[in-house]
C-alpha cells in the first residue's frame, strides 16, 4: 500500500555492520556511539509506525523521542532473550496507546465544556470525495485515514504486518497476544479495509 522504502523495518536483516542486539549490548556497557547508531537505525521506521498509529506527524515525533529516552534510561532492562526490535516497538506501541487515551480524555473534557448556546460548529469530513481521488498521493492519504479509523485491535496488527512487515511471531511478542489472535485480527482488519476501500480498488 505504501512506498517500499518506508516498509522494510521489522527484522533489520543486514549483511554487514553490528546487529541491533550487539549495539544495545555495547550501549549497556557505556558506548554512547552505539546508542546514536540505534537512533539512526530506528528513527525513521519508528516515526512511520507511530504516525500510522496516531495520524499526526508532530505527535509521532514526540512519541519516538520519548521512546528513545525510555531506551536510554532503561537500557539495562533489555535482556537478550528477545529481538531488540520487539522491545523498542513494544515501547513505542505502548506510548502510542497512552497518547490515544490522552486524546480521548481531552475530547471528553472539551465536550463537557460545550454549553447549549454553542452552535454553528461542524465536524470535518475525513474522507476525500470520489472526484478528488485522482492520483496515488491522495489514494495513499485515503488509505491512511481508513487505517487510522480501524478499531485499535485491528489497526495495530495491520500496521505491524502490512506496513512495517513484521512476522506474525514478532507481532505476537510485541503485543503479547497469541499468534492465532494476531492472524485473526490481521484478516479481519484487512477485510474491513477492503470494504471501505472498494471504490479505490474498482478504479485501479
Amino acid at each position: 500500500m505504501l512506498d517500499k522504502n518506508e516498509k522494510r523495518t521489522g527484522s533489520f536483516r543486514r549483511s554487514a555492520g553490528p546487529t541491533d542486539e550487539e549495539l544495545i549490548e555495547r550501549f549497556q556497557k557505556g558506548d554512547l556511539y552505539a546508542f546514536e547508531a540505534i537512533v539512526r537505525r530506528y528513527k525513521d521506521p519508528l516515526t512511520n509506525f507511530v504516525y500510522h498509529y496516531l495520524g499526526d506527524r508532530i505527535d509521532a515525533e514526540d512519541v519516538v523521542q520519548e521512546t528513545f529516552l525510555r531506551v536510554y534510561r532503561n537500557k539495562h532492562l533489555y535482556k537478550n532473550i528477545a529481538k531488540f526490535s520487539t522491545w523498542i516497538y513494544t515501547i513505542a506501541g505502548n506510548l502510542s496507546k497512552t497518547e490515544l487515551r490522552r486524546r480521548k480524555r481531552r475530547k471528553l473534557m472539551s465536550l463537557s465544556h460545550l454549553g447549549f448556546d454553542d452552535k454553528d460548529y461542524e465536524l470535518p469530513s475525513t474522507l476525500q470525495s470520489p472526484d478528488g481521488i485522482v492520483d496515488g498521493e491522495m489514494k495513499e492519504e485515503t488509505i491512511r485515514r481508513e487505517i487510522e479509523a480501524l478499531p485499535a485491535r485491528f489497526k495495530e496488527v495491520v500496521i505491524l504486518r502490512d506496513i512495517q512487515e513484521f512476522a506474525y511471531e514478532e507481532i505476537s511478542d510485541i503485543l503479547n497476544i497469541p499468534i492465532g489472535t494476531v492472524k485473526s485480527r490481521v484478516n479481519r482488519g484487512r477485510s474491513r479495509l477492503q470494504k471501505k476501500l472498494q471504490h479505490l480498488l474498482d478504479k485501479s
